[in-house]
């Protein structure tokens, strides 16, 4: 029996859902397994935790590549994986209260902003984020003197909703509230389009999640989060 399940709510199987609605246009794969382009984020998904829908997703990777996974349940991999990570994420939904901009410039960014935004991802790690991530939704930064120090998007959109991502801020830029002023901006554009704000947080980042829940936003649901790798 199919864990995708006609009671589930479009979130608890967030990546699945994405690709089979909104962005099913991006999905690689088959009805037993499916995937963004690698190059836009490792993000998977299956039906069922099943061995023959593990084997469709080991055959879609190359060597280098990862797949994440956002799930309900543990998983369970076969021996053709290696498990690098397993953790857990809170969901959090809700739109964050707007905040001042106080006279902060916040721009759109695109193509010729990819490098600034690499730099600035691989400094903050705030998730993972490839060279062509920001083509899954639009993207905000702010700039000071030329540099980027601060940018939030979107990326996954399953049915009504969409997630929020890649929130940083360089850390010589911290403390002047630039993380809560895009994550509101983007918020703004989601709700706009008839869309619900959503996000995925580490369980251990509490300083996240209490920032979130400041700004309005509540827990959902836990999920867990699996990276895989063929094995060797």
């Amino acid at each position: 029996m199919s864990v995708h399940d006609s009671s589930d709510h479009p979130l608890d199987h967030p990546i699945w859902t994405a690709l089979t609605t909104t962005q099913r246009a991006l999905a690689e794969g088959d009805a037993r397994v499916r995937r963004y382009p690698t190059e836009m984020t490792p993000f998977a998904d299956m039906p069922d935790l099943s061995a023959e829908n593990f084997a469709a997703l080991a055959a879609l990777m190359s060597p280098k590549d990862i797949a994440v996974l956002f799930t309900p349940e543990a998983v369970k991999a076969p021996a053709e994986f290696k498990v690098v990570l397993a953790d857990t994420g809170e969901q959090m939904i809700g739109t964050p209260v707007e905040t001042p901009t106080n006279g902060v410039d916040i721009v759109t960014l695109g193509v010729g902003d990819v490098p600034a935004m690499l730099e600035l991802t691989a400094l903050t790690r705030p998730g993972p984020f490839s060279p062509r991530t920001h083509e899954l939704g639009t993207f905000l930064g702010i700039r000071v003197d030329g540099q980027l120090v601060a940018m939030a998007g979107e990326r996954m959109k399953p049915a009504q909703y969409t997630e929020m991502t890649a929130v940083c801020v360089h850390p010589s830029h911290r403390g002047r509230g630039y993380g809560q002023m895009l994550l509101g901006a983007v918020a703004r554009q989601i709700v706009a389009r008839d869309e619900i704000p959503f996000l995925h947080v580490f369980t251990s980042n509490h300083s996240a999640i209490a920032l979130y829940q400041r700004q309005g936003m509540e827990i959902r649901r836990r999920l867990h989060v699996t990276v895989l790798k063929k094995a060797d």
